[in-house]
């Protein structure tokens, strides 16, 4: 018997101008947690897609516990143990747990009718039995997305899946989620599964993986065994192929006058909740201001609020001193607010159009990009394209004619925070910038936030990543139920003390 639960050699899959992946060679042990490490763009869920039956590769084989198999499709895959959980989750919303999970495979009655009875008692006991805390008869629109994922991955326990890939797991969850994620995996690798982690977060490969297998631009690097000695610093060295600074370089910074000023805000969310709560907060012109809190407490309203996406109740915005409350989102983008959106897909692209015209989204009716008769100069819109596709290292296959919805999640992000930071923005509201980017990405756009920073722009950041609110931030504001618990100068408030501001708990008067 083989000691490989997965074999996949000499794996070519290229698409019109671009090599996913280039004779790659991965074998991964039965019962062990693999991860596979490599840059936004490396080809790694390309690699995973061709294993779970999506792409067929142009050339290689795959074996399975040591025999050669042919997966033509995800149907087969499945057939032969393996689940795969996507990224971007395959979830219909308005069916219930139960009914996703079963979905194209309903059970039935002798008399034909769907009886989703015993399905329920199924999904109840894996749920039960792995800690995920899923009621099976919820609808998927009204659980967390830390849910949904767990969701997906019944999916694959309800399939009786030995092998099952976890693709960037861990991209839209918060910090808790994360946490009870590694403890899942754990739990599954103690069943017997073997794991696939595709992913770029060096912590939670030290935290859950055995081994990593690193791809670089499509090519297989090499594979090492995760101990207590590995560091991150080798692992991100092996990914993006020079060394990697993990600190933050910025001199102090130098504020001047406020360019943005927010004035006993109140705002409702969707379904008429009031989730902004009489909030104050001022950002001036060359200081990051970072907004610490758990997801959920007011942050997404507020960030619609200002960017002109949901209406304010009451209170008052004013940029650069005046009051913007019943501008347009055009109009503010005229005014001088750039908006890197928390959620890419919803507010930050357009899927179906291409790199190039997402890229001139918000000024395309300017004059650099139209003619005399206001039609589009398309020479002009890719020659803007390509040079910030070369400074902002956006990895495309086919250059500023590439669709938008193609590209890795990380290279969608770049695409946006390219074109907010091209407009030279007053103020630039900015949500979980590095979301979904591996560690190269991560430091370049931490750069470019404190540039624009140092060019004497206000950023307001809001971010769940801890560190990365104390790390690169002038200024910290905890929220709590949609309300300021405390301001503080960086350096004057440790990570406990944000913690527990984020509870709504006030450690200490703030400024």
């Amino acid at each position: 018997m083989s000691e490989y639960a997965i074999e996949m050699l000499g794996i070519t899959k290229t698409f019109p101008g671009i090599i996913a992946n280039d004779n790659v060679d991965l074998r991964i042990k039965k019962n062990e947690v693999h991860a596979i490490l490599g840059e936004n763009g490396a080809g790694k869920s390309t690699l995973m897609s061709i294993l779970f039956g999506a792409y067929a590769p142009d050339s290689g084989q795959i074996k399975i516990n040591g025999q050669a198999v042919d997966i033509k499709n995800p149907n087969v895959a499945t057939a032969l143990g393996i689940g795969m959980v996507h990224q971007h989750f395959k979830l219909v919303h308005n069916y219930t747990v139960t009914e996703n999970i079963v979905l194209g495979r309903e059970p039935r009655n002798r008399f034909g009718i769907v009886s989703l009875n015993q399905a329920e008692k199924r999904v109840r006991e894996l749920s039960e039995r792995y800690g995920f805390m899923v009621d099976p008869r919820a609808k998927i629109d009204d659980i967390t997305v830390g849910q949904q994922q767990r969701v997906e991955i019944l999916k694959t326990l309800y399939s009786d899946s030995d092998i099952i890939i976890l693709d960037e797991p861990t991209a839209v969850l918060t910090p808790q989620e994360i946490d009870e994620l590694m403890e899942i995996i754990r739990k599954l690798k103690a069943e017997g599964k073997t794991i696939v982690l595709i992913t770029h977060k060096l912590k939670e490969i030290k935290a859950v993986a055995d081994r990593c297998s690193v791809l670089r631009r499509g090519k297989f690097i090499g594979c090492i065994d995760i101990t207590p000695n590995t560091s991150e610093q080798e692992l991100a060295t092996m990914m993006v192929g020079r060394s990697v600074k993990f600190d933050i370089d910025k001199a102090p910074c130098k504020p001047g006058e406020k360019v943005l000023e927010i004035k006993n805000l109140c705002v409702k969310d969707s379904i008429g909740t009031m989730k902004v709560k009489d909030l104050s907060l001022d950002v001036r012109r060359g200081e990051i201001v970072g907004i610490a809190g758990v997801d959920g407490n007011g942050q997404s309203e507020l960030l619609y609020a200002l960017s002109g996406l949901s209406p304010i109740q009451s209170g008052e915005v004013i940029l650069s001193g005046k009051v913007i409350n019943k501008d347009t989102i055009r109009e503010r983008i005229e005014e001088g607010m750039g908006h890197i959106p928390e959620d890419r897909q919803k507010h930050g692209l357009v899927a179906g159009l291409t790199v190039a015209e997402n890229i001139v989204l918000k000024d395309f009716y300017s004059p650099k990009y139209t003619g005399k008769f206001g039609v589009l100069n398309y020479k002009a819109i890719d020659e803007s394209a390509v040079k910030l596709i070369e400074e902002f290292d956006i990895r495309t296959a086919q250059g500023p004619h590439t669709p938008a919805g193609s590209l890795s999640g990380g290279n969608q992000q770049k695409v946006i925070v390219a074109r907010e930071i091209s407009l030279s923005p007053d103020v630039l509201l900015v949500a979980q910038p590095t979301r979904g980017l591996d560690v190269g990405a991560i430091e370049y756009i931490r750069k470019r936030v404190v540039e624009e920073r140092d060019k004497g722009r206000g950023v307001l950041l809001i971010s769940f990543e801890l560190d990365e609110v104390m790390n690169l931030c002038d200024r910290i504001a905890t929220i709590s139920k949609g309300s300021i618990v405390g301001v503080f100068d960086a350096g004057e408030v440790t990570s406990q003390e944000i913690g527990l501001m984020m509870t709504g708990i006030k450690a200490k008067e703030g400024k």
